[in-house]
């Protein structure tokens, strides 16, 4: 058996942001008891685990964005580890083996090309703010794919993606394959292995001995391959460690011992890309993803992978009413103040990761001098902007149930951003997607998300007021 082969397991690590939406803390879960919330007690087992075995120095991974902003507060000597690992393998190697993620998580091919932008640019800004150096590959959210997400991250410096194998169709060769998106641009789609992924993801007892997972699953698929062939496993990074427990030292085994013994090297896609000519093409298969067998329709309709949940269509629908009165009503304030409203949204991403004050960034991006009224009105409606991006976080919808915190957050931060918004404008922000809420209906308490999305509203409207009278 020839050997070197390139093996890499992937981990896609990624919490959408827990924190209560009127306090900006997370409050206490029971669930995660004795943990006082599911951060804390996913970071005990599985980040600090996975960090002391060394783990993220061979694996391929991306950290979302907003779980990278909370361990930055709650646990930065577990950030710095992993960055450190990946910096390493900058310096030894030549390239890093962490990936960049969409900002908020957002399901791309369901955004507008506006938003996938937005999205994008935040995410690799994001990445570049902590590991200080440009990404090379970018982890699509769910994997949900399209043909103007590609362009996006083609148009923003990205090289590479990974996909599951349905969402490709091979013209030729074999993983990785470049698929050709028109206009001269082209990305490179690396294809992960979909029965493999699947046991190490599912299959418990598969993974409770690396060496035996090495020998009995992994040599009789390698054997099949073609010696310059990439071998991709990719899952869920919670899996090794929180999901499963002790299976951060699985993946320890697996990657710097099982494999060598049945000749493949742990690699990365930066890394392989160095070496090698990518010679498979393909095309995509668009609006599919690794988690929906429906293609995307777990995010705006119901499917069979979560039934019974005819909600979904109305909480899109009317969170898409809410967004477009917001973007109008942004790009004539920005019109106003001079500002290209689409520029300077993606811009703002540097007052939103402390890189700049508010008034740093505006002075460098207005280019004038602007009120102190202005500079308030402004700040509360890039505020609202980045509330309106977060409401389309992809969790929102991948649940069966209306009445979960997911939704109920993507909720509460529509509110909050029609809020901020009323109190820049007369507008009415939120009757428009009344009707399309009330057809979202949680089939356990019977609430709809129009009465969660009222409940939020009132309640930030008070906090609004209670501020104003403090002031005052």
């Amino acid at each position: 058996m020839p050997e070197n082969r390139a093996f890499c397991i992937h981990a896609h690590f990624y919490q959408p942001p827990r924190e209560d939406p009127f306090t900006g803390k997370i409050p206490e879960e029971a669930g995660a008891a004795p943990f006082a919330n599911w951060n804390e007690r996913i970071l005990a087992t599985c980040y600090q685990p996975n960090v002391e075995e060394r783990n993220f120095s061979q694996l391929s991974f991306n950290l979302g964005p907003t779980l990278v902003e909370w361990m930055s507060q709650h646990a930065p000597d577990v950030l710095d580890r992993i960055v450190q690992e990946d910096a390493l393998n900058a310096t030894l190697y030549g390239t890093g083996n962490a990936i960049a993620q969409p900002y908020h998580h957002t399901i791309l091919p369901l955004a507008s090309n506006e938003d996938k932008r937005t999205q994008v640019l935040w995410g690799i800004a994001a990445f570049n703010h902590v590991f200080v150096r440009a990404p090379l590959g970018m982890w699509l959210p769910e994997t949900a794919v399209d043909y103007e997400s590609l362009r996006v991250l083609a148009s923003a410096g990205i090289q590479f993606t990974m996909l599951a194998p349905w969402q490709v169709e091979v013209i030729e060769g074999e993983s990785p394959y470049l698929v050709e998106l028109g206009a001269g641009k082209s990305i490179i789609v690396f294809v992960y292995h979909g029965g493999l992924s699947s046991t190490v993801s599912f299959d418990a007892f598969a993974t409770s001995n690396a060496d035996a997972f090495a020998e009995f699953y992994l040599k009789p698929e390698i054997d099949r391959f073609n010696p310059n062939q990439f071998l991709l496993i990719a899952t869920d990074g919670e899996l090794y460690g929180h999901h499963q427990p002790y299976r951060e030292k699985f993946l320890s085994r697996l990657l710097d011992g099982s494999s060598n013994g049945i000749g493949l090297r742990a690699t990365y896609p930066a890394l392989w890309m160095k070496n090698h000519q990518v010679t498979g093409r393909a095309r995509i298969v668009e609006n599919t993803s690794w988690s929906c067998f429906h293609g995307i329709d777990r995010w705006r309709t119901e499917c069979d992978c979560t039934a019974g949940s005819t909600w979904k269509a109305g909480l899109r629908e009317g969170l898409s009413l809410i967004a477009a009165r917001i973007d109008d009503a942004f790009s004539e304030i920005c019109a106003a103040h001079g500002l290209d409203p689409i520029t300077a949204r993606n811009d703002y991403i540097q007052v939103m990761l402390g890189m700049d004050t508010f008034e740093q960034w505006l002075s460098k991006t207005s280019g004038k001098e602007v009120s102190s009224i202005g500079k308030r009105k402004l700040a509360t409606l890039f505020s609202a902007q980045r509330l309106r991006q977060q409401m389309f976080s992809s969790c929102g919808w991948f649940f069966d149930e209306l009445a979960r915190i997911e939704p109920r957050n993507n909720l509460a931060y529509a509110a909050h951003a029609v809020v901020l918004m009323e109190s820049l404008t007369s507008m009415d922000f939120h009757s428009v997607a009344q009707p399309a809420l009330r057809e979202a209906v949680s089939h356990t308490s019977g609430e709809t998300a129009f009465d969660f999305f009222i409940f939020a509203y009132q309640r930030f409207k008070n906090l609004q007021k209670t501020a104003q009278a403090n002031v005052g």
